[in-house]
């Protein structure tokens, strides 16, 4: 469905009305009108051939629904699955619109699967493949069953009994689906220079996909009362797994907009060292121990060996050049531009992801010996580099772009890399300076307590001399730099909660006092309120928190999903989705208000 703007004529639907389906390789937002308006294929950091989300029709979508008027939509997920199942009823009957991508073996596919439950519906499918981001516009032809658009390299093949017609540059099919009666549609990607894949087996597809998820699912050692809440958000993490490297995507998108219609609209299709290590953290509590192995082989490739060289974030496969630049043809998401491709922010210096990667390696698991001595090495190497380098102002967690300043959060997460390199090494009795680390260790602690701590707020505060404060404070009590009972973790918590929280929820900052490089301001974000949830059980009002855990619940879609961010005045998601981010925080609520997780012990710094 079209919606008019100011800017012109845009296609997306509101964010939490996608859904997601993946093959661990890259994924599909599929709408609630059963429109297919994103896909990055090969891979999730690939040129989109569905680019609709940002801007038209005539960028590219695939939708399958009722030709005629829609009285009702319903969407669930398989149980257990990311198999996504659209049930749309109408005057003449009903059907399901079954979506999802098998586990991927030599060839990428999206299959779509309409099935009769009553009575006689007509449908129709209309398909707008535009390869580079909507840019370009393929060479299609059709033989039989089998539709080919090709441009260059990229070749996409649709296979389906329906009767296809070209028409302003598009595909369109009619056809009626009675109760019992199916129909199915099965997209694929591959090169064209090589030969049309083989036709996929639609139902044995279906049958591999469900037991793949199910049987990953089963792993899950979760026993609590979120359980569906841990399950979805898991899966979450899973799809958005790059599987043959084990890196973890922090979205499957770029650009959806932490405002509507503002610039603050960035690519998240690429591995964050910080939320991938938290991701390991999670992973390992939820019993996921192959996943975090894998994510720690990825960290070695992609670190690599000079630790003054360590990026924030890398491509799916460890790539370490990732250029930013504008798609200027696409309007944006209900007109937010730019629109942007690749990621500047991986040339700053932040140094809170030193904490959160030596933090991440020192509860990996101890499988593959020779696997854990590398890491060690590299925990190793990574503090010894930050004594050299704490005492430095870096861009800090939100990868602000007003230049660098002394960030209370990075400091604290420098103090975390030493605090558990020091331990980790203690415990396997690893060879390094060990004393370095502890001296400089109680430096941090002491420069943070003076510089990073404001008497008069009775709070930590954004930087050193700032009087802004940041949700990532909250973090403080979390990691164990401080105990959570300590006077001034409780003080930090209230004073966020009273000038931070609006509606309900956690702004990361003020932005309209924070200089951060940028205009316009944006939602509340999601991560930071659980951090909230997470924080006000730590200090003892748990049910303040569990109320709080509650209400963000209920903020996730219909089938468990959660963006970045959320307009509490629009009462909309808003930022890039799913967001790994936020499900890392729900999930880390989630085990602490079960009792299935805790802050590391802290460590007492004299006269502090």
């Amino acid at each position: 469905m079209e919606r008019k703007k100011k800017t012109g004529t845009f296609h997306a639907s509101r964010i939490e009305d996608y859904c997601m389906i993946g093959d661990c390789e890259t994924a599909a937002l599929v709408s609630r009108e059963g429109s297919i308006d994103w896909l990055c294929w090969p891979t999730f950091s690939s040129g989109a051939c569905f680019a609709a989300l940002l801007g038209t029709r005539g960028h590219g979508y695939w939708q399958i629904a009722p030709a005629g008027k829609v009285k009702a939509t319903r969407r669930q997920y398989g149980a257990h699955t990311l198999v996504l199942e659209t049930t749309f009823e109408t005057e003449d009957g009903e059907v399901c619109l079954t979506d999802f991508m098998p586990p991927r073996e030599r060839h990428s596919h999206v299959v779509r699967i309409v099935r009769g439950l009553r009575g006689r519906v007509a449908m129709q499918m209309d398909l707008a493949i535009r390869f580079d981001y909507g840019r370009t516009i393929p060479w299609v032809t059709s033989k039989g069953h089998e539709l080919r658009a090709i441009a260059g390299d990229d070749m996409v093949t649709l296979r389906t009994k329906v009767r296809l017609r070209g028409a302003d540059m598009m595909t369109r099919g009619r056809f009626t689906v009675r109760k019992g009666e199916t129909v199915s549609f099965t997209m694929t990607n591959s090169s064209s220079l090589e030969k049309a894949p083989a036709v996929l087996p639609v139902e044995k597809a279906l049958a591999r996909t469900q037991r793949f998820w199910k049987q990953w699912s089963g792993k899950n050692k979760y026993r609590g009362p979120y359980a569906e809440a841990v399950e979805r958000s898991l899966m979450t993490l899973k799809a958005l797994t790059y599987r043959p490297a084990g890196g973890i995507v922090a979205a499957v998108t770029t650009s959806l907009p932490e405002k509507i219609g503002g610039p603050r609209n960035w690519d998240y299709r690429y591995c964050w060292l910080r939320d991938t290590a938290f991701t390991l953290l999670i992973l390992i509590h939820a019993g996921y121990v192959e996943e975090a192995v894998e994510w720690r082989k990825w960290l070695l490739r992609a670190v690599a060996g000079a630790p003054d060289q360590v990026q924030i974030m890398y491509g799916i496969r460890g790539e370490r050049q990732i250029v930013e630049w504008e798609a200027g043809w696409l309007p944006g998401y209900e007109g937010s531009r730019p629109v942007r491709i690749g990621n500047a922010a991986v040339e700053q210096f932040q140094l809170d992801v030193f904490g959160e990667v030596v933090a991440a390696l020192s509860r990996t698991p101890e499988a593959e010996d020779e696997i854990r001595v590398s890491a060690s090495s590299l925990q190793g190497a990574l503090a010894n580099h930050l004594c050299d380098v704490w005492n430095e102002p870096d861009e800090g967690i939100w990868e602000v772009r007003g230049g660098a300043r002394h960030f209370t959060h990075s400091k604290v997460m420098a103090w975390v890399a030493l605090d558990r390199a020091i331990k980790h090494h203690e415990h396997y009795g690893r060879h390094g300076d060990v004393m370095r680390w502890k001296k400089n260790r109680e430096m941090i602690h002491r420069e943070v307590c003076r510089k990073g701590f404001d008497k008069k707020l009775n709070s930590f505060v954004q930087s050193y001399g700032s009087k802004q404060l940041d949700a990532a404070c909250l973090l403080i009590g979390m990691v164990g730099f401080l105990p959570p009972d300590d006077p001034r973790v409780i003080g930090t918590v209230e004073v966020i909660e009273k000038r931070l929280m609006k509606d309900g929820l956690v702004e990361r900052y003020d932005t309209r006092k924070t200089k951060d490089g940028l205009r316009g301001g944006e939602g509340a974000f999601l991560a930071c309120s659980f951090w909230m949830v997470t924080s006000l059980w730590l200090i003892g009002r748990k049910a303040d928190a569990k109320a709080m855990f509650e209400r963000l619940l209920a903020l996730r879609n219909d089938v468990g999903l959660l963006s970045e961010e959320y307009d509490t005045v629009g009462e909309r998601m808003l930022g890039n989705f799913p967001q790994a981010l936020s499900h890392i925080a729900l999930l880390q609520s989630a085990f602490a208000l079960s009792g299935l997780w805790k802050p590391e012990p802290s460590v007492k710094t004299k006269g502090l």
